[in-house]
């Protein structure tokens, strides 16, 4: 199966823009880039560029494709096939916002990542963590006052609750078990979670090491929810390969980062999203949330670009899931005024990307990449913000196939 996508302008970011571009794709490859005429087979598909502009599909590298919100009342009052279709809908927003590639930070399980792979609907590809490890009492331990359990449970996914080394090590092949491509860690406290400070650690440093040991073990990378700067130089010290969020970072701990390859993944629109537009008025907890956004929203984006400024690697995230899906290139706006170039905010969700995720053919508009692609009317080197209006995004290709025309 060949398409030939001809008439294009090509943007890789830090290169220069290649004009009247015609890209020929053979099954889910770029198998050839040129400006002059591409000898073709007799059946292939030809798509008018239409002098727009041609970019790699963008990997969103904290999402959470299953959730609408983390309400606990939605959660004890929808039947649990809701939460399944409700991705259904998620995967198309995603989709139509230029994203190609996801990385779940918790609530998507493995049937998710088989059924894109079938093309049983549109999504975009996903690397798994399947659900957070969470301490008694911490961030997203989701037991009540009231004594009732809001963590969605199943067979296949696991719960994340876990205590002590034994536990955690357990845990952690459980996760493994259920199809996990990484592991994910609560290390701090957070905004969505009742009784617990964003300001403190979670876990201790031997049973954060115990869960690394145990992933390195099997290749696998671990990140850490983490707001807290104790809980993020425990973390760092250990051997995590991401630090998410990162709300109270300095510039020691970011030259720390540097130090050991750790990469940040700052969400910036999250915070950004919530403090704007609020809670709905039925929930219960939305005063406690709200005071929590008040703590970090202001000091974020100075720290993030502290961190910046360092030289730490900046990767593109949103908790897309937290907030509603399809925004998620707004967070591209965010990276730049923290100070990131255009070029570093596009190569942040892009080829830098693909490279954390272990992926040397991805992110890229390059003969043999593979072709995840976005078409686009506009430059965005030169306005980075033309990528957040969906409207604007004319078409996405993923392994080759059209899937937004």
């Amino acid at each position: 199966m060949q398409t030939l996508i001809a008439n294009v302008n090509i943007i890789n970011p830090f290169e220069e823009i290649k004009t009247n571009q015609n890209v020929l794709i053979e099954d889910n490859l770029i198998k050839e880039v040129s400006s002059q005429k591409i000898n073709t087979k007799d059946n292939v598909k030809i798509i008018d560029g239409g002098d727009n502009y041609l970019l790699a599909g963008f990997i969103d590298c904290h999402t959470h494709i299953f959730a609408k919100g983390f309400y606990k009342q939605e959660n004890m009052s929808n039947p649990l096939g809701i939460h399944f279709y409700n991705a259904v809908l998620h995967a198309s927003q995603t989709i139509n916002a230029g994203i190609t590639t996801i990385r779940d930070c918790g609530s998507a399980d493995l049937s998710f990542k088989l059924a894109q792979k079938r093309k049983l609907f549109t999504a975009p590809k996903i690397h798994l963590s399947i659900t957070p490890l969470v301490m008694t009492g911490g961030h997203f331990d989701l037991l009540l006052p009231s004594g009732f359990d809001m963590e969605i449970m199943y067979p296949g996914f696991p719960k994340g609750r876990c205590d002590g080394v034994e536990e955690v090590l357990k845990k952690t092949r459980e996760v493994k078990r259920a199809g996990a491509d990484f592991i994910k860690v609560m290390a701090s406290g957070g905004v969505l979670t009742t009784n617990t400070s964003v300001e403190f650690p979670q876990f201790n440093k031997k049973e954060l090491k115990t869960i690394v040991n145990e992933a390195n073990a099997n290749n696998m990378k671990v990140s850490a929810h983490c707001h807290s700067l104790k809980g993020m130089n425990n973390c760092i010290d250990v051997g995590f390969s991401s630090i998410e969020h990162g709300t109270f970072v300095d510039k020691k701990t970011a030259q720390k980062m540097i130090e050991k390859n750790v990469s940040l993944i700052p969400t910036l629109l999250v915070h950004q999203f919530l403090y704007k537009n609020g809670f709905p008025a039925w929930d219960t907890y939305a005063f406690e949330k709200t005071q929590k956004l008040k703590e970090i929203v202001k000091i974020h984006k100075e720290n993030i670009s502290i961190a910046y400024q360092e030289g730490v690697e900046i990767l593109m995230g949103t908790d897309s899931g937290v907030i509603p899906h399809g925004h998620n290139l707004e967070e591209l706006i965010h990276l730049t005024e923290i100070g990131m170039s255009a070029d570093e905010a596009i190569a942040s969700g892009t080829s830098n990307a693909a490279k954390f995720l272990g992926f040397n053919n991805m992110g890229l508009v390059k003969e043999n990449y593979i072709a995840d692609l976005i078409l686009v009317n506009s430059n965005p080197l030169d306005d980075v913000s033309i990528l957040s209006d969906n409207d604007n995004i004319l078409g996405v290709f993923q392994d080759g196939t059209e899937v937004k025309n």
